[in-house]
Order: C-alpha cells, then sequence, then structure tokens
C-alpha cells in the first residue's frame, strides 16, 4: 500500500510551486484532482511544447494528475468544487492573493463542513505586510530573497537556471502538508497551511546571511566555484572537458598537490583555507596549467587516485546518458498527451519495491465527465454544463 493510498488533494494550481508540490503527494499516491480553467488550464501547458508537443514544466510538474475543468464564474461549477472540498483530505491552491477567500475556499470557510481538511495556501509574500498583494514570479523571488545578489560572476549577477524559488516553496508545503495529515492522525483535526516563497528562499538563503552578520560583507560572486572554499570550482582540460574539483581541508591539499598537480612544494607554501582564498588567482594559474596539459580522463584518473572528490561538468545530454542513473534503473515512462516520454523515479524510490503511481500526465479536462459522473451528475446534466460553458 502506498503511504496516501486513499487520499484526496484538490488542488487550484498553475505554474511550478503548487504544481511541484502536488506532483510529490501523487507520487506517494494520493488522488490529485486538479482544476483547470475550460478552453486554457494551467498556463504552464503553454510555456513550450518541447515534450512530445506539451510544455517541459507541465510535464515534469503534472504527472499522476486528473484534470477537471470548471468555470469558477459558473453556480453550477462553484457547488462542483465545493462537494470535491467536502470530500478531500487536503486542498492546495496559489491563486492570486485573496481569490480562494473571496471563493469561499479558506480555511475558515471551509472547516466547518470538513474539519479534517488540511488546507495549504502558497503565495508569494505571505498574508500581511506591505508586499501581500503584489504578484510574485520565480525571479522576482530570486532577487528579493538576495540569491542573485550572491550568484554569477564578479562582474554580472546572474539568476539560477531554473525556478529554484518555486521549488522551494514547492518543497516545503509538500513536507509540511505530510507534517499536518501526520498531526491529524493525531487529533483528528485539519489545519490551514500557509508557505511564502519569499520565506522558503530566505531560509535557503541562511549561510550568506550569517557570513554576513553585523555588516559583514557578502561573499564575492565567484560563478561556478565556492565562494569560500578554494580549489573548489570547474577546470578546463586540453581537450576542453571541464572537471569541477573539490578540496575541503587540508589533508586532501597536500595530496592534491603531491599526486594530482605533482607539485607538492604547493601544499605547505598554500597551507590553510584562507591562504588559499587570499592567493585563488596565482592558484588558479597554476592548476589551470597543469589541467591543460591533461584530458578530461586524465585528469579524471589522477583524481580517482589521490581520492580527492570531483564531478564532470556535465549537459543535459550527459545527464539523460548518466551511468549511475542507469546502473540504480532509475529510468521509466509516462505517458502524455503527445505520447510516452522518460521519467525518473522520485527520489523516495527504493530499487526492489512496488514502484510509485508514475501516472500519465493530463490532457486539459480529461477527467471531467468521469469526476462529474462520480459526483452523481448524469449524462444529460453534464451535457447541459458544457453547453453553458461551466465545464
Amino acid at each position: 500500500m502506498l503511504p496516501l493510498q486513499g487520499m484526496l488533494v484538490v488542488t487550484l494550481e498553475h505554474a511550478i510551486a503548487a504544481p511541484f508540490c502536488t506532483r510529490q503527494l501523487a507520487d506517494l499516491g494520493a488522488r490529485v484532482i486538479k482544476v483547470e480553467r475550460p478552453g486554457e488550464g494551467d498556463f504552464a501547458r503553454a510555456y513550450d511544447t518541447r515534450a512530445k508537443g506539451s510544455a517541459s514544466h507541465f510535464v515534469w510538474c503534472n504527472r499522476g494528475k486528473e484534470s477537471l475543468t470548471l468555470n469558477l464564474k459558473h453556480a453550477a461549477s462553484r457547488a462542483v468544487l465545493q462537494e470535491l472540498v467536502e470530500r478531500a483530505d487536503v486542498l492546495v491552491q496559489n491563486l492570486a492573493p485573496g481569490a480562494a477567500a473571496r471563493m469561499g475556499l479558506d480555511h475558515a470557510s471551509l472547516a466547518p463542513r470538513n474539519p479534517k481538511l488540511v488546507v495549504c495556501d502558497i503565495s508569494g509574500y505571505g498574508d500581511g505586510g506591505p508586499f501581500t498583494e503584489k504578484k510574485a514570479y520565480d525571479l522576482l523571488i530570486q532577487s528579493e530573497s538576495g540569491f542573485v545578489s550572491v550568484t554569477g560572476t564578479p562582474e554580472q549577477p546572474s539568476k539560477a537556471g531554473l525556478s529554484i524559488a518555486d521549488i522551494a516553496a514547492g518543497m516545503y508545503a509538500y513536507s509540511s502538508v505530510l507534517a499536518a495529515l501526520l498531526e491529524r492522525w493525531r487529533t483528528g483535526r485539519g489545519k490551514r497551511l500557509e508557505i511564502s516563497m519569499l520565506e522558503a528562499m530566505s531560509e535557503w538563503m541562511g549561510f550568506p546571511l550569517y557570513y554576513t552578520l553585523d555588516g559583514q560583507p557578502p561573499p564575492p560572486r565567484a560563478g561556478a566555484s565556492h565562494a569560500a572554499i578554494y580549489p573548489y570550482g570547474p577546470f578546463a582540460c586540453g581537450d576542453g572537458r571541464k572537471v569541477v574539483l573539490a578540496v575541503q581541508h587540508d589533508r586532501e591539499w597536500a595530496t592534491f598537490c603531491d599526486k594530482v598537480l605533482h607539485r607538492p612544494e604547493l601544499a605547505g607554501q598554500y597551507k590553510g583555507n584562507a591562504k588559499r582564498l587570499a592567493e585563488r588567482e596565482t592558484l588558479r594559474e597554476v592548476i589551470e596549467q597543469v589541467c591543460a596539459g591533461l584530458t578530461g580522463e586524465q585528469l579524471v584518473e589522477r583524481l580517482e587516485d589521490a581520492q580527492i572528490a570531483y564531478g564532470r561538468l556535465n549537459e543535459m545530454a550527459d545527464l539523460w546518458q548518466h551511468a549511475q542513473l542507469r546502473a540504480r534503473a532509475r529510468w521509466t515512462e509516462i505517458g502524455t498527451p503527445g505520447g510516452p516520454v522518460p521519467a525518473l523515479y522520485p527520489p523516495h524510490h527504493v530499487a526492489g519495491e512496488a514502484p510509485p503511481p508514475m501516472g500519465s500526465v493530463p490532457a486539459l479536462g480529461a477527467h471531467t465527465d468521469a469526476i462529474l459522473a462520480e459526483l452523481g451528475r448524469s449524462a444529460d446534466e453534464i451535457a447541459r454544463l458544457r453547453a453553458e460553458r461551466a465545464v
């Protein structure tokens, strides 16, 4: 039996944060009904067409869900949604600030009719304060949280290459929902959860926050290198491959100088991470000169022999073929409206156990008629709702 088997999750979601949360719940066996606007649905459906005609973000965040289209301006559709929510275990929403409450979908309105309901509200900035009503997108939160200021090169700040503010909020929402369901098992009652994207990202900023305590200067932007440890970052080899070195302490530094650089005298000359940081430009020239005389595989052989941690600076084509993922049988397939695509099992899946559901990515409104029939609507009633553009 899957951990959340038998649980019903209703979600009013778009973009990444809430869909990423509810996809994790679906992976654990919950039934997730995604309520979408007729005709267009979650606007993330239209981001691109890279995944067999579907959007890459949408395929990533929406497998294993059922799509129900409802025009929530129509009274009959609002009644359908209320019925669903009264049966649900969890409601997740990341609509515009205040929109769910205006429809009576806040915890205070729903708890009297469904006291076991867990309501998870995801927003950019949270309730209260001068930013409550502001629109919030991933790049804006990366910027507001200070993340962009410590990322990039000395000359140019940079955003992350993926939606980390959305992911942070989605993962805190996911873990908070699980905790609330565990609490409900003890108390018999649901609760309201509130997840702010800004607060999720600010939590992730703990290291640079404490690094700047009492007005101290921030960590320098160091590109793909570490801002406070050296050598810790990518170096180019003679064949164009880049290998990421990670030397953490003086014992590793001494071994690195001896077995990788073949310059053992450097160990004492640059002892201590603070010294290496201060002389990073001089050291960079030394390390680059050695790496330039080696192929990527030759450098890797030296690093393996010295037992120095490293990683290859892979691109997406490399990740698709990654030997470790293949050796651990982490790939499967899921369905999409345009055909099957590869998908990774979620990290919690243990080899040898029954696989998680890994359901298909739904076409817009694919489950509308079935869900309406489940709620007792006759074929004639469903036809009338369609004629009235309520669904």
